[in-house]
């Protein structure tokens, strides 16, 4: 996360520096899907291009497959919306599946040539708040800055440092094992090419189509003939299958009590923890550091006043709560074959569509969370996409900066749409853009509907 938010920071003209106590990028696969959503906030760092090609791989990889074993499983159809979406183009980019391990170096090396400066093998060892900002101390060295975003994990050691607490269900369902192999599978999969096969042991999640998988099963006990246990597993002899590593984990649901304090702001697993069944954990926190990115630029450029950053954590904070809530939902009864209606449509989660009901905005009086898909130009919510004359998406016209929406077929003759520089409608109406705008930019919550 902390790479992601590098990169909207230096989109936004801010010097940046990234200290990371790993010497290199995750090992481990980890993340894979990564919603439309994501890949729109990639489309605008110019990144989604090279994303989508550093995942060619698993590319015709959405299936999901179930059986036995590997060797008997069976591809299921691709997943089809309901509710009324109908031929509603949902976005400008498709989803995509990436390994974790293959993604960070893509965001690393974009990260430097953006002109950030990033290090690895560097760990902050304190801080301090200081009345300009916040002193980070690291080996042999102090850096000063007017902000710190704490990236740093689901056991965020600045979080604790700064006494915020977390509220939530805390874990969810069983422990398990992630066992991370190598095989080559390939002929084995061959024409049932999946994401995720669910098996009567566990659960396989393919990580590169061929050579790379990761099987999943409930327990704790680590010290197994894991060779034999995933070899059952698959139904086949995989006389190459090598262990790679063995990983125990436990679903949590947990959220931030607070999102910054002072000029310390979390974001990604520091800010909110959640179950992987919805695909939402990487997700959200790309959402939060897009978020957070102009808001911190408005501050520094002093377009607006500190105040504005009150909002990261009344819009963050209540979506961080709705994406992990929807995700332990779902992990209560994961299937791949059956959906809970009470669920919000997986296209919300898809396009980050949980709608602000506070923070820089004018409201338009909605309280309720958004649970269908019904794109239609809320306040609150990213700007549907739209097709226009010259073939862009109305999402291209705003980031970095503002923009003005006057002409849609979910606006009213005569009515215009103020786009945040994250593609949030901020105001809709007839009167004056630039009034809303320079009155939310001075706002510190929300600004009360005229």
């Amino acid at each position: 996360m902390g790479l992601t938010a590098a990169l909207v920071l230096r989109h936004h003209g801010l010097t940046v520096t990234v200290v990371e106590k790993r010497t290199t990028t995750s090992p481990q696969p980890k993340a894979r899907r990564f919603h439309v959503r994501t890949m729109e906030i990639f489309r605008e760092l110019g990144l989604a291009a090279t994303v989508t090609d550093a995942a060619r791989d698993l590319a015709g990889h959405d299936h999901m497959a179930k059986g036995h074993t590997l060797a008997d499983a069976e591809q299921l159809p691709l997943w089809r919306p309901t509710g009324g979406v109908g031929h509603v183009e949902v976005s400008p980019e498709l989803p995509c599946l990436i390994a974790q391990d293959l993604l960070e170096p893509v965001l690393r090396d974009a990260a430097v040539d953006a002109g950030a400066d990033v290090r690895f093998g560097v760990e902050l060892t304190s801080f301090e708040q200081t009345a300009d900002g916040v002193l980070g101390r690291l080996p042999g060295e102090d850096i000063h800055a007017r902000h710190l975003v704490a990236a740093d994990g689901a056991r965020s050691g600045i979080r604790e440092a700064l006494g915020i607490t977390r509220s939530g269900l805390g874990a969810t369902g069983e422990p398990n094992v992630n066992v991370y192999f190598r095989a080559d599978l390939a002929d084995v999969v061959r024409g049932r090419e999946f994401n995720l096969c669910q098996l009567d042991s566990g659960g396989l999640v393919s990580v590169d189509g061929r050579l790379r998988w990761v099987f999943t099963t409930r327990g704790t006990d680590t010290d197994l003939d894991w060779p034999a246990v995933v070899r059952q597993a698959l139904g086949v002899p995989a006389p190459d299958l090598e262990i790679l590593s063995v990983l125990p984990w436990q679903a949590e649901m947990l959220v931030a009590d607070r999102y910054s304090a002072g000029p310390v702001h979390l974001a990604g697993d520091a800010a909110h923890v959640m179950p992987p069944f919805a695909a939402s954990g990487a997700n959200t926190g790309i959402a939060d550091v897009h978020n957070l990115g102009w808001k911190l630029a408005a501050v520094a450029r002093g377009e607006a006043s500190e105040g504005l950053l009150d909002s990261y954590h009344a819009e963050r904070r209540a979506a961080g709560w709705f994406f992990a809530d929807q995700s332990a939902r779902r992990a209560r009864n994961f299937s791949l074959t059956t959906v809970d209606p009470t669920l919000a449509h997986p296209f919300v989660l898809a396009t980050g569509g949980f709608q602000y009901t506070e923070g820089a905005l004018v409201p338009d009086g909605s309280t309720e969370p958004v649970t269908e898909f019904a794109p239609a130009g809320r306040v609150g919510v990213r700007v549907p996409h739209r097709r226009l004359a010259d073939g862009r998406s109305t999402l291209d016209l705003a980031g970095p900066n503002w923009a003005v929406l006057d002409e849609t077929d979910f606006l009213a003759p005569g009515e215009r749409a103020l786009l945040r520089p994250d593609h949030v409608v901020a105001w809709r109406g007839n009167g004056d853009p630039e009034q809303a705008r320079r009155r939310l930019l001075g706002t510190r919550t929300a600004v009360p509907s005229t």
